[in-house]
């Protein structure tokens, strides 16, 4: 009797800047990694549109386009049989008219906040050929849906991200300091990060912990005016705004401040928080977006709401020394290992779009 051998659906992704920093861009390469690793596609081939990456030594084999026009001759170029067409950014799908066959199916990632708004004509009616949507989060596809209703019974599916992998040795305890760290990019389009509302707390929170310091990393167009405001509140001298930082500063703050802290208003998902639970920090969350989903309060932080005396409070619990916080950066160390990996998020990918077929 011979053997039937599964054919493997061929994969065309195409994807947003895969060699970038920003959220969408790390998730992205692991996402391709994953797909490539699988064994379940065929042939995969990459379309990559994005301005210059700044380590191009870490692409992944594939297309790169820097112009709307060579990503379109890159797409016509593709002109050839696949079975599944994987578009990684809501504004990559415009390119679907020019992939687009028959036979194909079709998925489209949405990330947070550049879908929370209404379509354009145009998108809409080429949005109607995907054939799954898959999103970070469930805050995600509802608050798409609010923008646009006429999508509530496509077919979707949460894939929560993932990023590395667990530690082998947690950071020694003994290093923390009593500092909370923000990390973000500082900028006046992204002023929904909870960088204002948090320095309006932190009079507060010095009351209750004269010797905390709060440790603001990135960068952007905004730091003057934050500067300004830590001024105006008195609290420079227990403020620090780090700037652009390294990797290596960037893992060096995070393995020293006692919880980080982003209680922002617009996350569509945070990898940012990941990398703090990875290392066992507890996190501080708003009620107002998908960092709930990633945290899950009180597993690994708190959630609270973003006027001054709810932030210094919960800010209050979180750099306390002692048996609740040991328990609360062991939790969160623990959820980030059993469910936010880069190995879980390529699985639970890798799962979602193999149902296509």
């Amino acid at each position: 009797m011979e053997h039937q051998h599964k054919v493997r659906p061929r994969l065309v992704g195409a994807f947003s800047g895969i060699c970038g920093i920003g959220g969408v861009q790390l998730s992205g390469r692991l996402a391709w990694e994953g797909l490539c690793g699988s064994g379940q596609f065929s042939h995969p081939q990459l379309l990559s549109y994005a301005p210059p990456e700044p380590e191009p030594g870490l692409r992944p084999k594939g297309i790169y386009t820097v112009s709307k026009g060579a990503a379109l001759r890159a797409a016509w170029s593709l002109h050839q049989d696949h079975d599944l067409l994987l578009f990684w950014h809501l504004g990559l799908v415009k390119l679907l008219p020019v992939l687009h066959r028959r036979t194909s199916h079709t998925a489209l990632f949405l990330h947070g906040i550049e879908a929370w708004r209404r379509l354009s004509w145009l998108e809409r009616k080429i949005m109607r050929q995907v054939d799954l949507f898959l999103t970070n989060s469930q805050f995600t596809w509802e608050r798409f849906l609010s923008f646009n209703p006429e999508f509530a019974k496509a077919p979707h599916q949460t894939v929560a991200l993932g990023v590395d992998q667990p530690l082998a040795n947690p950071p020694d305890a003994t290093t923390v300091k009593p500092a909370v760290l923000m990390l973000s990019r500082i900028a006046k389009g992204e002023g929904y990060k909870g960088h204002e509302e948090m320095l309006r707390a932190w009079p507060l929170v010095l009351r209750q912990t004269p010797e905390a310091v709060l440790w603001i990393a990135g960068d952007g167009d905004l730091r003057p005016a934050l500067e300004h405001l830590a001024c105006a509140l008195q609290v420079e001298n227990s403020v620090v705004f780090w700037g652009r930082v390294s990797e290596a500063q960037k893992n060096e703050l995070l393995a020293t401040c006692r919880c980080f802290a982003l209680p922002s208003r617009g996350e569509g998902f945070g990898l940012v928080y990941l990398e703090a639970m990875r290392l066992g920090k507890p996190c501080l969350v708003s009620l107002e977006d998908a960092a709930r989903e990633v945290v899950n309060p009180p597993e690994a932080g708190l959630a609270t709401a973003l006027e001054p005396q709810a932030l210094a409070e919960a800010l209050g619990c979180l750099l306390q020394t002692g048996g609740e916080w040991e328990t609360l950066s062991q939790s969160a160390r623990l959820r980030y290992e059993t469910q936010f990996t880069a190995k879980h998020f390529q699985e639970r990918l890798v799962e979602a779009l193999t149902t296509l077929f």
